[in-house]
């Protein structure tokens, strides 16, 4: 007799069947060009796009099974999101507009069609919220895990660019949106990974925290700011997305300015629920904000004469000053003291600091 397939099991289509080439064709028949300057997508050697008169703008990102996520409690579709708005922050902190992006992965015989559907679906989703065509990528055999490799391609007029390099003594430094909540998400699934790995019969207690593990499971780009930008007739001098800490992201900037920075502890912008879950960790909070990473909100500088600019505009804070390089780079914190600050955030090559690191700053 023929073995009877349980009816409430998902369907599991083995990559085999399709091949690379079906694989691609069935991955990327859902993405249909929208822009007219998508000349040509899929399907050739390389993709072709007409920006005109304006600048092209490039970034990739690389996203490592084991590295930069898990899939313990990181869903397909949320990585996917999130491998493509981590890459368009990297065009919007160039004030830049994203337009086109290709993706290639490489994934292990553990994956199925249905699997890899899901990550596309992610992929998919995002590039309709933040309006860009998927146009190309490659699919190649893994001996181990995923690995996502996404490029994105913008345009921005040559006087619009912003590089790390353009920041001046007396500029001030503004913060979007809040800092440090992604890092608290992470110490969440992290933790319920380490009891359910211990005991496997427990349910995860996530605590309702959505928008901390939101905040790390699937983050937005803040389109919303270069767009404000844009109407507000301003154009930053530095600017850099919040991906590897308030700090690490901080000196970037300085290090390629020839400057230095006194970053104040009050101007953090830190969610009320940032600072009741690092509490809980006992973090603390500023260390979260400053260390945290993968926020991916923008750090600017603007001229002393813009700040009437940005002092309306919604959800952005006035964080500190830019002040020569010899002062070096420095938290002036609410008890009046100043601080060296030490870039103790993401490293791709090392290890990243301990959750209780309370001191350092």
């Amino acid at each position: 007799m023929s073995e009877q397939k349980d009816p409430s099991q998902p369907k599991r289509t083995d990559i085999n069947k399709l091949g690379e080439f079906g694989l691609i064709d069935h991955l990327l028949s859902r993405f249909t060009p929208k822009l007219p300057s998508t000349i040509k997508g899929p399907g050739d050697d390389a993709a072709v796009i007409d920006n005109r008169n304006a600048m092209t703008v490039i970034s990739t990102d690389m996203l490592v099974e084991g590295i930069h996520f898990d899939l313990m409690y990181t869903p397909l579709k949320h990585l996917g999101y999130k491998s493509v708005v981590v890459n368009l922050s990297d065009i919007y902190a160039m004030n830049a507009t994203p337009r086109q992006i290709t993706v290639s992965i490489a994934l292990s015989n553990r994956f199925s069609v249905e699997a890899v559907d899901e990550l596309y679906a992610g992929i998919r989703t995002a590039c309709e919220a933040y309006g860009v065509d998927l146009v190309g990528g490659d699919t190649s055999a893994s001996y181990k895990g995923l690995i996502i490799s996404i490029t994105s391609v913008g345009v921005a007029q040559s006087d619009q660019i912003v590089y790390r390099s353009g920041a001046r003594v007396g500029d001030l430094i503004c913060i979007t949106g809040d800092v440090g909540a992604a890092y608290l998400g992470l110490q969440i699934l992290e933790r319920e990974k380490r009891l359910w790995l211990e005991n496997p019969d427990i349910q995860p207690d996530l605590e309702d925290q959505r928008y901390l593990i939101g905040r790390q499971l699937k983050p937005e780009a803040r389109k919303d700011i270069i767009e404000l930008f844009a109407k507000a007739a301003l154009v930053p001098t530095a600017m850099i997305d919040i991906s590897d800490g308030v700090a690490s992201d901080l000196m970037h900037i300085c290090k390629q300015s020839g400057v230095g920075a006194i970053l104040e502890e009050s101007g953090l912008p830190i969610h009320h629920e940032t600072k009741m879950m690092a509490l809980k960790f006992r973090i603390d909070p500023t260390t979260c904000a400053l260390n945290g990473g993968e926020d991916y909100e923008l750090l600017f500088t603007i001229r002393p004469e813009d700040v009437d600019k940005v002092k309306y505009l919604p959800d952005i804070y006035i964080s500190g000053e830019i002040v020569p390089a010899a002062d070096g780079v420095k938290l002036h914190t609410n008890g009046g003291r100043l601080h060296q600050l030490k870039a103790q955030g993401w490293r791709h090559f090392g290890v990243q600091p301990q959750s209780d690191t309370t001191q350092d700053v």
